[in-house]
């Protein structure tokens, strides 16, 4: 993969405003952000949506807990239907319901034993919480945390999408950016997604990124499906014709993901982003499903709580899993000054 050549600064009125409007945000919480007593990395992104956060929190929050490390991550919890702190594991799976917890921490919650997950809008109120659960906690991650100035952070990872690197230069509605490219000078590191990314695609991207600021390091951090499984634990062989439904941001990711594993699609079904699959959604599908030959439903891990034992047929998932090279952790631990500490339980 070779990363799109980065595109020159752009200089318009409206981006004027927008970096104005940016800069006086950061100046007014750089002296209120509220502060935690324990190191806090936030992984976060510059884009909308579709850049693997969620798969490398999953992945940081296991490797950090294996080492023996006490980790909680506090998450916003967008979409939820409830307000204020509220816990939603204590290390054991989810303890409320997917519509009071929110669709990224109720996911993390069922793939991360061990680590405790809070959600808040008042993401420094969730870390005050889970310090009230274990007074010994050692680490916070901050799930999509880069823009919530509100509480002071230790390390600002962002996750950058290999194949698309800068979201059209611009914030919405000409590009796909939360904040100017210029926001990068704030990050300590770049971890750079995508199937096929390595150290010299992140290389590069960081290099073209130091062109609007950016100074840290660039790390790869390649994204993959695991094998597509039932909702009765078995692996779909290849060849199995489905009906893809997603209600993801960046749904023909997964669509060419089930294709290259060898999975026929039939038909594909895309929902808005974190869609909450209304008893209409589910008649929707059930109607393109009795129209259709597939053999099954294929969904995402963020769909599937949402879809589970609702359709009346057989449902498949296909995961996605984050890795990170193995330079980032030395340098996370050179950082933080933390060593691994085997043998301490969550």
């Amino acid at each position: 993969m070779t990363p799109p050549a980065p595109p020159a600064p752009p200089r318009g009125p409206i981006h004027r405003l927008w970096r104005f409007v940016h800069r006086i945000r950061r100046s007014w919480y750089r002296k209120r952000a509220r502060q935690l007593p324990r190191p806090v990395v936030s992984i976060g992104n510059l884009h909308w949506g579709g850049t693997g956060k969620t798969p490398l929190v999953a992945t940081m929050a296991s490797r950090l807990r294996d080492d023996g490390l006490r980790v909680a991550i506090l998450s916003r919890g967008y979409g939820r239907s409830t307000r204020g702190p509220l816990i939603v594991s204590r290390g054991a799976g989810p303890e409320v319901p997917l519509r009071e917890a929110g669709d990224e921490p109720f996911l993390l919650a069922r793939e991360l034993p061990g680590v405790v997950i809070v959600v808040s809008e008042r993401r420094a109120d969730a870390g005050r919480l889970a310090l009230e659960l274990a007074s010994d906690r050692e680490l916070f991650l901050l799930d999509d945390g880069f823009s919530h100035l509100a509480l002071d952070r230790d390390l600002d990872l962002l996750a950058i999408p290999a194949e698309d690197p800068w979201g059209g230069a611009r914030l919405p509605p000409r590009g796909r950016l939360r904040e100017p490219l210029e926001s990068s000078r704030r990050a300590d590191a770049l971890l750079v997604t995508g199937a096929d990314t390595d150290a010299t695609v992140a290389e590069t991207v960081g290099s073209g990124m130091a062109g609007f600021g950016f100074e840290g390091r660039s790390f790869a951090a390649p994204i993959g499906e695991g094998t597509p499984r039932t909702d009765k634990g078995e692996a779909v062989p290849d060849g199995t014709r489905v009906l893809l439904v997603t209600g993801i941001a960046r749904p023909e990711r997964v669509a060419e993901s089930a294709r290259t594993i060898g999975l026929e699609i039939v038909d594909h079904l895309r929902f808005p982003d974190h869609h909450r699959y209304p008893e209409r959604s589910i008649e929707r599908i059930r109607s393109r499903l009795e129209g259709s030959d597939a053999e099954l439903v294929l969904t995402t891990d963020k769909d599937r709580a949402k879809l589970e034992g609702r359709l009346g047929s057989l449902l498949a998932v296909l995961p996605v899993r984050a890795e990170i090279e193995d330079g980032f952790w030395d340098w996370l631990r050179g950082r933080l000054e933390l060593a691994p500490a085997a043998g301490k339980g969550p």
